[in-house]
């Protein structure tokens, strides 16, 4: 009998490995700085480097996009509140996750993230610096945690699907990241087939990045993020050449002398961060009018004076977290259609923003997330 006990005991405790921690299988993960992680998948317990990680994970993880989530960023509340609001309503216990500060300010808790034994770190590349110079990654290492960077921001034309399958590989949701892959190069496609058989001219467009979000003019975009989007929606991005990395500034006499065709701002609810600024308060479910009012208000700076696009109307404000998530194939459709309406007049990025959230996302969608001071667009 004491034998048969602890057989039986042993058996157990087999099969409850077996329906635990034994079916996730240890895999290296190359992430997108080109690192080989030994992680074991799929992940149960998630720490996102970032709450706006959750555009995507919500996509593999549909009917809960919080349920692996041990820990998060605490940026999503201020960066964009109408979407938090939207996410706590669904799944109130996000209140209670444990959330961390940046690891490039240097408020992210290293100590609280060894806590709550993560199977994984989802770090964003723009943190690398930071975490190496910290020495977390080694830090983590002798606690067994791992850490993957995958890139959204930095060069989000370059690395979102290979980020996008990153994570659908951490979640043994392959088939659903590949699902999102090819929707998205669908879409893009649309726009870019259409553009290649065309002889339409380009034009030269300004990007602002955040306008209105500080006093100073003007934050852009290098050949990268919205000014790669911008590129590849059929326009020349004017700071391509003169910022050399993703961000950087222009001065306000290089936009006046340049006389760009088109002004495009990106903008968001950002309350949280800078209240009652004038920021363009574009994103879920926002008030358009307001929003337009704002962005009329922007063309009235002296970077402006005289620019052709105030002139003919051909100023628009685009959301501003498409720089930082899965769905840019949106806001390329939208800025399409900006600077190219004959060519892309049945194209409907409202339509495809409706698709994405119907097929792959929890939340209904809202619109707000674009306004124009071009005739016949919202009010």
């Amino acid at each position: 009998m004491r034998l048969f006990g602890k057989a039986a005991f042993a058996a157990i405790s087999w099969l409850a490995v077996l329906s635990g921690g034994a079916l996730a299988d240890k895999v290296t993960i190359k992430d997108i700085t080109g690192r080989d992680v030994e992680v074991n998948v799929p992940v149960e317990h998630v720490i996102l480097g970032e709450g706006r990680q959750v555009y995507f994970t919500a996509i593999l993880d549909r009917d809960n996009p919080f349920k692996r989530v041990v820990g998060w960023r605490d940026d999503l509340p201020k960066a964009d509140p109408e979407s938090y609001a939207a996410y706590l309503e669904m799944y109130p216990e996000i209140a209670k996750l444990p959330t961390f500060g940046g690891m490039k300010d240097g408020t992210f808790d290293v100590e609280q993230a060894v806590a709550l034994k993560p199977d994984v770190i989802i770090m964003n590349i723009d943190a690398k610096t930071a975490t190496e110079e910290s020495g977390y990654i080694e830090k983590l290492d002798k606690v067994g945690i791992p850490l993957v960077y995958i890139d959204f921001r930095e060069k989000p034309m370059e690395n979102t699907e290979a980020s996008v399958r990153i994570i659908g590989k951490l979640f043994g949701k392959e088939d659903k990241a590949e699902e999102f892959v090819k929707f998205r190069a669908e879409n893009i496609a649309e726009v870019t087939d259409a553009l290649a058989k065309s002889n339409a001219p380009k034009p030269l467009v300004f990007i602002e990045r955040a306008g209105g979000y500080s006093d100073d003019c003007c934050m852009s975009f290098g050949d990268a993020n919205f000014g790669k989007m911008v590129e590849i929606a059929g326009g020349v991005n004017l700071a391509k050449d003169i910022i050399p990395g993703t961000f950087g500034n222009v001065n306000p006499e290089q936009i006046i002398a340049s006389n760009p065709d088109q002004i495009i701002v990106t903008g968001g609810n950002w309350q949280g961060y800078v209240p009652g600024g004038n920021w363009v308060g574009v994103g879920y479910g926002a008030d358009e009018k307001e929003a337009r009012r704002k962005l009329d208000a922007l063309t009235k700076r002296p970077a402006f004076t005289d620019v052709k696009a105030v002139k003919d109307g051909n100023v628009h404000a685009i959301w501003h977290q498409f720089y930082n998530n899965p769905y840019q194939f949106v806001a390329i459709q939208e800025m399409a259609k900006w600077l190219h309406p004959d060519l892309f007049a049945d194209l409907d990025p409202v339509a495809t923003f409706k698709e994405l959230h119907e097929r792959f996302l929890p939340l209904d969608y809202k619109s707000g997330y674009f306004v124009s001071l071009k005739d016949g667009q919202p009010e």
